[in-house]
């Protein structure tokens, strides 16, 4: 069992290095916002790959991701928004985890939580609200360079 455990971790950790080579090689700007991790990368850049004609503007990106806002309620709205429940599950639990990231170990992020609290939003606004600032800067690093194909290797 534990010589199974090895090669298996040995495994994780060598797709790991690959899968971070890729996104180097890619978007390596990706990288290098806070909260982004290679894994969160990649499946940012899985979506954009396998849906290049959806992603027209950064409304079309957030639509996608299911993090595009619209009203609640049945025709009074008063203003509220909530976050639109279609979209890509995966994208948006990877934009989740950078907002959550961001929520607990970023210094700005932390300001923005305490300013939007003082103002009596809720933690689920505010989450809204930060998500939606992520695939904003998502949107616009993904689209700062002209897609290109990577060459997939033929297995031998």
């Amino acid at each position: 069992m534990a010589q199974r455990w090895l090669f298996l971790d040995a495994q994780i950790k060598e797709l790991e290095s690959q899968i971070n080579a890729l996104v180097t090689d890619y978007r390596p700007a990706l990288l290098e916002q806070f909260g982004i991790g290679a894994d969160t990368a990649a499946e940012i850049l899985i979506v954009v790959g396998d849906n290049p004609e959806r992603i027209k503007s950064e409304a079309a990106f957030a639509k996608l991701a299911g993090i595009s806002p619209i009203p609640t309620g049945s025709g009074q709205t008063s203003g509220r928004h909530r976050i639109n429940h279609g979209g890509h599950r995966q994208l948006n639990a990877a934009i989740y985890r950078t907002v959550i990231v961001r929520m607990q170990h970023h210094e700005p992020t932390k300001a923005y939580v305490a300013r939007r609290t003082a103002e009596g939003k809720s933690k689920r606004d505010i989450i809204r609200c930060l998500k939606r600032y992520v695939i904003r800067e998502v949107y616009h690093l993904v689209k700062a360079q002209p897609a290109t194909a990577i060459p997939l290797q033929k297995a031998s």
